[in-house]
């Protein structure tokens, strides 16, 4: 699914160069429930939007699917995010003046898929994480973990082989996010997707299958857990 080789990533701020990632080399493979997890500082938000194609890497490549980014136009990463790739963030990303149907219907629209099928798909993955009451509300009038599954709806309405999840707990109550990351999980097994999460949360190390761990811009460690026979 994800082949990452030698990334590297520098941002200059005024006259120092600061390097943000420094020779990440990683695989990650279909259907994984991975966390790259590090302190604040670590890279981890940089690896994830590399991955993405919302950034761009100083040097090295990185495969979607086995296709190099690197040789990608704006154009076709724009395309490899609205068909392949779903996002889930920590401040959620709602649009405010949407309800939830409406927020999830986003991704279908941008895909130009038949109005009839959309209603379907998105009233389906809203039952599946669990707000079939919640199709007219608007954000605000939803709690954050309400919001949050909204936005992992939205992530996932298009089918998308890979979810990166930036933080996806960071503005949750540990009660909310064990319920967000069962979700997550049970999302995964059902439809075999996969999904990347930054975090430096335990909870969400504790839930993950294998935990990637960076610091300074390198791994340091890479922890599958045993799964029982």
């Amino acid at each position: 699914m994800v082949e990452v080789n030698e990334l590297h990533k520098d941002y200059r701020v005024g006259k120092v160069l600061f390097p943000a990632l420094r020779g990440v080399n990683t695989v990650i493979q279909d259907g994984e429930f991975t966390a790259i997890a590090g302190p604040s500082g670590s890279g981890k938000t940089t690896l994830l939007n590399i991955i993405g194609c919302l950034d761009s890497p100083t040097s090295g490549t990185v495969y979607i699917d086995g296709t190099d980014t690197g040789t990608l136009t704006t154009r076709e990463k724009a395309n490899l995010r609205k068909n392949q790739i779903g996002f889930v963030f920590q401040t959620f990303n709602l649009i405010p003046v949407l309800t939830a149907f409406e927020n999830v219907e986003i991704p279908l629209l941008l895909l130009d898929t038949k109005t009839d099928e959309n209603k379907d798909r998105v009233v389906g993955i809203l039952e599946e994480v669990g707000l079939a009451e919640y199709l007219h509300r608007k954000p605000n009038e939803m709690s954050g973990g309400q919001q949050q599954r909204v936005a992992i709806a939205r992530a996932l309405v298009k089918r998308p082989s890979l979810v990166l999840a930036d933080e996806p707990t960071a503005n949750l109550d540990s009660t909310t996010a064990r319920e967000i990351l069962e979700l997550m999980q049970e999302l995964n097994r059902k439809f075999h997707t996969t999904f990347v999460f930054s975090t430096h949360d335990q909870l969400v190390m504790d839930y993950a299958e294998r935990i990637i761990g960076l610091r300074d811009g390198m791994i340091v460690d890479d922890k599958r857990k045993e799964t029982p026979a």
